[in-house]
């Protein structure tokens, strides 16, 4: 299968609001594809079109190669979607949640507890089975969310901001498990989040702004395209930074100027060695680049 996801000229409309406007990308197997953008840019919608949670007015959407038309039934069964608020029963216990979601793809029985015992493990949960979820952390139930996507194996994970509000701690094991998967079971994993180094590890990425695709591309093209470098000099005076005649900041020990690109630093670096006796050069993050390609910031917005 040469791609897992296809979405063509996707339109969907509220009333004069265009929540999507001819939309198009592809998502290639085992692919962690990021789709980033501020509220109302099309997320959330695009996600229950492809969901079958909502029709769509126009385009055609392609999953794990069936016709969104034609196979509804067939496509959301080789789909696992974690959504950005819990889905869970809080009154119910963690092994009666999973137990009911199981039951919906008639994994019953032997087979139900086989999977719980490998999910348990996976995610690290096998004391929590007896609690109700009501009584869980925020951290722990997101184990449960993710174990309640994957009980049926889908071939793609949808993870609709799973990140959201976890300690840093949570957060890395959630991805421990995700890069797994992917590893081990060639997972196609379809990511929203607002952490731009979660983006940042992604195989490709999509920016959104009012429905349409504003930019699209590997992260380190996108990086080369919508942003430069930085080089921080230390050990160096304000004097001998300014002389580059260079966007500058003071930075704690140092001095960080903005250059057009590496081949740009170089130069410098060998016109100048006397200067960088102590220096290093990063590339721009995707967190300029989202603000380069929509003049806006994603830090602090919270739903998608």
């Amino acid at each position: 299968m040469k791609n897992m996801i296809e979405i063509e000229h996707l339109n969907k409309s509220f009333g004069s609001v265009k929540a999507v406007q001819d939309l198009s990308f592809r998502v290639k197997p085992g692919e962690l594809f990021a789709f980033l953008g501020l509220n109302g840019a099309g997320k959330s919608t695009t996600i229950s079109i492809m969901c079958g949670q909502l029709k769509r007015d126009g385009g055609t959407v392609w999953i794990a190669g069936e016709n969104l038309d034609k196979n509804e039934n067939k496509i959301k069964s080789s789909l696992g979607v974690v959504f950005q608020n819990s889905v869970l029963d809080k009154s119910l216990t963690v092994y009666d949640n999973l137990l009911n979601r199981a039951a919906l793809y008639g994994i019953t029985g032997r087979a139900f507890e086989r999977r719980l015992i490998e999910l348990s493990e996976l995610l690290e949960f096998k004391n929590l089975l007896k609690r109700t979820v009501g009584k869980l952390s925020g951290g722990q139930r997101r184990r449960i969310d993710i174990a309640r996507a994957l009980f049926h194996r889908p071939q793609i994970l949808i993870l609709d901001e799973p990140t959201t509000g976890l300690d840093p701690q949570t957060r890395k094991a959630v991805w421990n498990v995700v890069e797994k998967l992917r590893r081990e079971e060639n997972m196609t994993v379809f990511l929203t989040t607002h952490y731009m180094e979660e983006a940042a590890d992604a195989d490709y990425v999509v920016i959104l702004d009012s429905g349409k695709i504003a930019a699209e591309g590997t992260p380190l093209a996108l990086k080369n395209r919508y942003t430069g470098d930085f080089v921080t000099l230390y050990g160096v005076t304000k004097e001998e930074a300014e002389a580059f005649a260079l966007p500058c900041e003071q930075v704690n020990d140092g001095y960080r100027l903005a250059v057009e690109n590496t081949a740009a630093a170089t130069q410098m670096i060998v016109k100048h060695p006397e200067i960088f006796r102590d220096y290093e050069i990063t590339k721009g993050k995707m967190d300029d680049v989202f603000l380069a390609v929509t003049g806006k910031s994603l830090k602090g917005d919270e739903e998608s």
